[in-house]
């Protein structure tokens, strides 16, 4: 789990393959059931058109279902992303599966709204041009706006998550990882957590940087 932004699916994923156990992506699981062909198809679209979350039945079916096909192929553990949101969804994974770790990326507000529009300002090409007679300019005044509104993500985020955090921190399995830097200097720090630094992990540090 992590604030928005802090690309923790990227972490997930070093991860799984480093320890070679599947890393499960509730947000895959559900992409593959939205199509016509699916059974769920129906249910999880009107979720979506209505600005819903999609029904917890229907989430933790198809996280079952998963877990049971990877048991029958040998699976000895994974990394579940995306999943729980709330603690109502902590106490119903806890009588589905033993989670062993809650890794909970955290960083800065100001960490998070830099990256954020640094993101944007590269995936998207502005014209501004100063209004000689307001002399306001327009990019300035589109920073300010995408700022507040990721700041307002930041704080709802912050607020909803904080009963889930409670609660695995009080089962004693909650570890905080601080994101300050570049993902490579995160992954290092990632790895000495867990414990896991005496491995060979130097490639997955040279992929996150590129």
């Amino acid at each position: 789990m992590g604030n928005p932004g802090v690309k923790k699916s990227v972490y997930a994923e070093k991860l799984s393959e480093l320890l070679e156990v599947p890393h499960i992506s509730m947000s895959s699981l559900l992409r593959h059931e939205f199509s016509p062909r699916s059974s769920l198809y129906h249910e999880i679209a009107s979720a979506v058109n209505q600005g819903k979350l999609v029904p917890e039945d229907i989430i933790f079916g198809l996280l079952s279902k998963r877990l049971e096909e990877g048991y029958a192929r040998g699976e000895t553990g994974f990394i579940l992303d995306g999943i729980p949101r709330t603690r109502i969804q902590a106490e119903i994974l806890d009588r589905i599966v033993n989670v062993d770790l809650v890794v909970n990326f955290k960083c800065t507000e100001h960490y998070l709204v830099k990256e954020h529009l640094e993101s944007e300002s590269s995936s998207s090409e502005f014209h501004s041009r100063r209004n000689p007679g307001a002399g306001i300019d327009p990019m300035v005044s589109y920073t300010a706006n995408k700022g507040g509104a990721w700041k307002e993500k930041l704080r709802v985020y912050a607020q909803q998550s904080k009963p889930l955090e409670d609660c695995y921190r009080k089962q004693g399995k909650l570890l905080d990882i601080q994101v300050e830097g570049a993902p490579g200097e995160t992954w290092k720090g990632l790895l000495v957590a867990l414990h896991l630094q005496h491995m060979n992990a130097v490639n997955y540090s040279q992929k996150l940087t590129a």
